[in-house]
């Protein structure tokens, strides 16, 4: 049998996990270390499959692992990934060690006053970040359905006491405050999550009888239940396969998170330590999208045609809702929530317009609004964690005391806005050019977000950055080596995939193909007319060349 790569790259953080729980509470400094020693082996792991996968290879999945699990049931421990499972593991293996170095003092004990003083323990912190690391890769490589929904619910454990338990020590007057606040943001996080996935459970089980109806035996494999459907062996309703689309669609949007289902979102990244935020919004958030594209449109394509115009109207609605929300934001961390609300909705938008543009630029979009967010997400937590305060009208003139802070600042504000040369500029132009060539109208109004993020990101970094110089930031220090670490790979990172972005788009192509097939969609083709009538001799040649 060959190595279990798939397993592996999942075991290893969740391994990593347990020994940094189990590292003795004095040792705070080996516990950090460890954690950033799994998190860096799991990275290696994901750059072997990467390796190791064949964009060119036959079959929509490689690396596979089946075996039985709970045979009574027909569920499998299934294991699979496509050239889109690829590049999100890919991203969240990269994320979490900078995550890890980002948060390296977030749990150190609390100096508050005699009387108030806290101990949070930096083991929970750092194994915490690396089970949820564990349970993203599972559910990017499960092609088991029931598998997937497990470890799809199971992060939302660690995500809550991560949000609860080490969230943001600025903003609030004191500490009593700040864990009510905290407190509530994790609350609505877990609800809106589970009230997602008990529907999607109600989904689940309600597959599972209609295959077992035609089928034979119950299963959820979704390389079986694909080929069923496409051998005609398994047939569904127009009304059961839409109501099992929306179960499991309205789960995905609760997660991605779309509107009008994303109002955890902002207070739980507020909420949030930067790094945690970045978990959330970069690597947990993208679960829900991928889920769309594998799970939604494979095991429903009709469905998914059916309810494409409302989702698209959406889509559009959380660009434009979140970016305008984001203009009129005083607090950084919710001003980049909101943000990234307006770039779920481009990667909806690029999903569901359904040609090989849309979707392989929403998968570019997943992978780079990942790497931009971060950016922007942990330099602002640099920035906060120095001034003590989320508020923007509390900065001014940043640049003149911590000009690569600033710097490193307005570059990952660049690549939100998209600017042309960094990488989330190729995603959102493939996303609007798919849809523009479907759906016209809404792929212009979708531009709207674009000039709206510009808005956003430009004030705040005059607002923060430029101007006099305020007496509270007159002695602030300038990035220092380990947040040097964390930024700049994650610059380097936008600037070459925005000039390069092959190494991405020839292992997700192949993917977003097989898509399109299962959904029965191909890319329309461009209206070519012709006013002239064809004249004289020539006539008949003319016209033939001008079809």
């Amino acid at each position: 049998m060959s190595f279990p790569l798939l397993t592996a790259a999942a075991a290893v953080p969740a391994i990593g996990a347990v020994a940094t729980a189990a590292v003795p509470a004095a040792k705070r400094t080996a516990a950090k270390w460890l954690a950033l020693l799994f998190s860096l082996a799991t990275l290696a792991l994901a750059l072997v499959i990467a390796v190791r996968f064949d964009p060119g290879a036959k079959g929509p999945f490689q690396l596979t692992e089946s075996h039985a699990w709970i045979a009574d049931f027909g569920v499998r421990y299934e294991l699979g990934v496509d050239g889109i499972g690829v590049a999100l593991i890919a991203l969240t293996a990269l994320l979490v060690p900078f995550v890890i170095l980002a948060g390296w003092h977030d749990a150190d004990p609390l100096e508050e006053d005699n009387s108030n003083r806290r101990w949070r323990p930096t083991q929970g912190l750092f194994a915490l970040i690396l089970a949820v690391e564990a349970m993203v890769i599972l559910s990017f490589e499960a092609t088991d359905v029931f598998l997937f929904y497990i470890f799809f619910e199971a992060m939302l454990i660690p995500m809550y006491f991560l949000i609860g338990g080490f969230g943001d020590r600025a903003g609030a007057h004191d500490a009593t405050e700040g864990a009510a606040r905290r407190s509530s943001a994790a609350v609505k996080f877990l609800l809106y999550n589970l009230a997602g996935g008990l529907i999607m459970l109600a989904a689940v089980i309600g597959l599972y009888a209609v295959t077992a109806d035609q089928l034979g035996t119950g299963t959820f494999s979704l390389q079986q239940i694909v080929q069923a459907r496409a051998a005609g062996e398994l047939t569904m309703g127009a009304g059961t396969e839409r109501l099992l689309f929306l179960g499991f669609f309205f789960a995905f949007a609760v997660k991605a998170p779309l509107w009008p289902l994303h109002t955890w979102l902002p207070g739980a990244m507020g909420e949030s330590t930067a790094p945690v935020a970045v978990l959330i919004t970069a690597v947990v958030d993208k679960v829900g999208t991928f889920a769309m594209l594998r799970f939604c449109l494979q095991l429903f394509p009709e469905a998914s045609k059916w309810a494409t115009p409302v989702i698209l109207v959406l889509a559009l609605i959380s660009i434009l809702y979140g970016a305008l929300l984001a203009v009129a934001q005083r607090d950084i961390k919710r001003l980049i929530a909101y943000a990234s609300i307006s770039h779920f909705g481009f990667i909806v938008l690029g999903i569901f317009a359904m040609t090989s543009q849309g979707q392989g630029g929403a998968t570019l979009y997943m992978v780079n609004h990942g790497i931009s967010t971060a950016a922007l997400m942990l330099v602002a937590g640099f920035l906060i964690t120095r001034r003590g305060s989320r508020l923007i009208a509390d900065y001014g003139g940043v640049q003149k005391v911590a000009p690569v802070l600033a710097g490193t600042f307005l570059i990952g504000g660049l690549a939100t806005l998209s600017l042309p040369g960094l990488a989330p500029f190729v995603s959102e132009f493939l996303v609007l050019v798919g849809t523009f060539s479907r759906y016209p109208v809404i792929g212009i109004i979708a531009t709207v977000g674009i000039v709206l993020a510009a808005l956003y990101v430009l004030v705040l970094y005059q607002r923060t950055m430029t101007g006099p110089v305020k007496a509270e930031v007159q002695g602030m220090p300038d990035l220092k080596a380990r947040e040097l670490v964390v930024v700049a790979p994650l610059i380097a990172l936008l600037l070459f995939l925005g000039v390069y972005p092959k190494p991405l788009t020839s292992i997700v192509n192949p993917a977003v193909d097989h898509t399109l097939s299962v959904v029965d969609r191909q890319d329309p083709k461009p209206d070519v007319r012709v006013n002239a009538e064809p004249h004289e001799a020539g006539s008949d040649r003319d016209a033939e060349a001008a079809k």
